[in-house]
Order: structure tokens, then sequence, then C-alpha cells
């Protein structure tokens, strides 16, 4: 993507406000050495940001939906901006907090009307290609975004991580600034007909399955700094080296994942849980061994990223008659459930100590996989039978 061009400083602005929400999980310990905070409270960085979107998203972009779009991505990103500077020089938890919460009202807005841009600022033919491009910074923040704020934590200071937050964040602002020409709005945005999808039941097991499935990836993702420190007594360095592995096998793991899902899609989505929860198995009983460690992480850097894909793709294939509506449900379903699992995984290890994180992670997976089976069988599985009867009845 060519740096001059409007959709790279868009897909700039998503990767710096995906590094502010899931950054701080790379330095959570050091977030509870500052501050003097258990891993339960300091995991609240994580879980109250994602409850906010998962609650607000939808209405906070309706109500801005009759708002200049490049207006809108300005003042988002500069807030982003602030809110980076004053974390990094909080002088409590509590400050810090605050200005977590403040941003993630406004960063599903973000998103939103990045997408209607991309579109907006392509020719029809290229509309898909100009929407991967801009998905290329959402797909950065999740691989890159821990290591990275990781790295910086620990080669500089904690603030320096929020800063550098702050940096890419002011960037994208003054890029889009520059770059974006002003669309005016045509039409106030509406979810009208497609809220009618909420009355299918089957749509309410995918929900829940996405739910459950982002929750097992982060009850156990969200304190993976943690988990290595104190079970592997590794450093700071050594562990963001394994985030980095984490997060580039990750990049490798998604894409396959999407070819799986084109062609064999139910059994992938049904093999997912099944694979995320071999991998919490294996580093339960895993040994002192870096190696062996190493391997199991590779695996489960791979297997993890694909829950984002997934997920999607389960959720939207049951209303594609609403794409839009579905798509937001699966952004505020998905942050829902890491919401929840780095709560109930923070009140594992409260509990029953670092290592237990495992199985609450072992929990999620099992539920995320009985609402798949549960939907398959009772909805894909009974439609296409009452397909196969009607057809019979025609011959």
């Amino acid at each position: 993507m060519e740096k001059n061009s409007p959709l790279f400083f868009i897909a700039l602005g998503i990767f710096g406000i995906i590094n502010t929400e899931l950054g701080v999980v790379g330095i959570l310990p050091m977030i509870m050495e500052k501050y003097n905070v258990t891993a339960a409270l300091a995991g609240m960085l994580v879980s109250s940001f994602a409850l906010i979107i998962a609650l607000f998203g939808p209405w906070m972009t309706l109500l801005l939906s009759r708002l200049n779009r490049k207006t809108v991505l300005i003042g988002i990103l500069l807030l982003f901006a602030v809110s980076n500077v004053i974390s990094a020089f909080a002088p409590n938890f509590y400050v810090l907090m605050v200005f977590r919460m403040i941003p993630a009202f406004f960063h599903p807005v973000y998103f939103s009307i990045a997408f209607v841009l991309a579109a907006a600022l392509s020719v029809k033919e290229e509309v898909a290609k100009a929407s991967a491009k801009v998905f290329l910074g959402v797909s950065m923040g999740m691989v890159l975004g821990i290591p990275l704020t990781s790295y910086i934590a620990n080669q500089f200071s904690l603030s320096t991580s929020f800063l550098f937050s702050a940096i890419v964040n002011g960037i994208a602002c003054v890029g889009i600034g520059v770059m974006v020409p002003f669309i005016p709005v045509k039409e106030k945005i509406s979810f009208g007909r497609q809220l009618k999808i909420l009355y299918k039941p089957a749509l309410w097991l995918n929900i829940a399955a996405t739910c459950f499935i982002l929750a097992a990836m982060f009850s156990v993702y969200s304190y993976f700094a943690e988990y290595l420190g104190q079970r592997f007594d590794m450093g700071g360095k050594l562990i963001s080296v394994m985030l980095v592995i984490f997060g580039v096998c990750g990049v490798a793991g998604n894409w396959y994942a999407g070819k799986l899902l084109s062609y064999r899609m139910l059994r992938t989505v049904l093999l997912y849980p099944v694979a995320l929860g071999i991998c919490y198995l294996l580093l339960f009983y895993m040994e002192t061994s870096l190696l062996l460690l190493c391997g199991i992480i590779i695996v489960w850097g791979a297997i993890h990223t694909s829950g984002l894909i997934v997920s999607q793709i389960w959720l939207t294939s049951e209303a594609p008659e609403a794409p839009e509506f579905a798509n937001s449900l699966f952004v505020s379903f998905s942050n829902l459930g890491v919401t929840i699992g780095t709560a109930i995984g923070g009140w594992f290890i409260s509990r029953l100590g670092i290592a237990a994180v495992v199985w609450s992670g072992l929990l999620f997976v099992i539920l995320s996989f009985l609402c798949i089976a549960v939907k398959t069988i009772y909805f894909d599985l009974n439609i296409k039978s009452s397909e196969k009867a009607m057809v019979t009845e025609e011959d």
C-alpha cells in the first residue's frame, strides 16, 4: 500500500487504535509492578475497554453518523493520541483506567467510518481490494501491536510504549487530514430492516459461539506475559521475543484459516475450538524445555489468531441479508467475549494461581464447541434433511 495513499493513513489509524486497545496485554506485568495492583485488576484495562465497545459500539456509530466522516476520524485519532499521552504519565492506576475507557467509546465508530470511506474512495470494481487494504491495519494491530508494545516497554520504559501509540495515532491523524477528501454524508446510518435478523434463533447460537471463542482466546492470551514470567521464569526481553513469534505465526494461521473456511467452513469451525483446547492442554502440561515451549507457542499463535476470522465468518454466514449489521454484532459480541474471558481468566488466577488460567480457556472452548454443535445439528442438518425430503416428494 502506497504511503501517500489515503487508505494507508486510514489503515495506520486502525493499527494505532488496535494497538491502544490490546497493546497493554504485553505490558501488564510492568503495570502491575508500577501501580502495585493485582493481575485481575490490571486485566480490567483490557476487559473494560472491550466491554465499552460491546455495549456502546452500534449506538455511538449511529449518534455520529450525520457528522462529516473525515472530521470524525480526525477527532477520534486526536482523542486517542491525547489519551495515550496522559496514560504515559498517569500518576495512579485509576487515572490510567479512566483515560483508557474514554477513547473506547469511539473505537467502533472509527472502524465503521473507515470501511465506508474505503468504499467511497474507490471505484466500484476496487471496493473489495480497498476494504482488504484497510483491514490490513486490523491484522497488523492484532499481530504486531502486543509484541511491539512489549518490546518498546522493555527496551525503554512503560511510558515510552504509551507514547509510541500516541505518535502512531498522531501521524495517522495528520495523514488523514492532508490526504482524505471531505465526503458529505448523504443519508443517516440506520439499521432499519436489518434488525429483523435478531429474530433468528440460529443467529443467536452463532453469536454465543463467537462470544465464547473470543473469551477462550483472551482468557489465556490476556495473561500471556504473566504466565510465561511465572511458570517459566522468563524475563521481559524473552517474553517479547515469544510474543513476536506468536504474532508472526498468527499471520500465517489467519491466512490459512481463511483458505480452509472457503472450502470446508463447517468442518473448520467445528475443529477450531478442539485445536485451541489441545494447545491449552499442551501449555498446561508443558515442562521447562524452552525448545518445546517455542513449538507450542508457534502452533498456539497460528490457531489463536485464526479465531478472529473463524468467528466472524461463522456469525455473518447466518445473516447474508444484512452483512453490515451482522458485522456490527460481531464487533460488539467479540469484544464482550474479550471482556468476559479476561475477567474470568483474572478470577481463576486470583483464586487458583497463574497455571489455572488455562482451565478458564478450556471452559470457554467447551462452551463454544457446544454452541457450534447444537446450531449445526438442530438447524443446518435439519434444513438439509428437509430439502432432501422435498426433493424426494417432488420426484
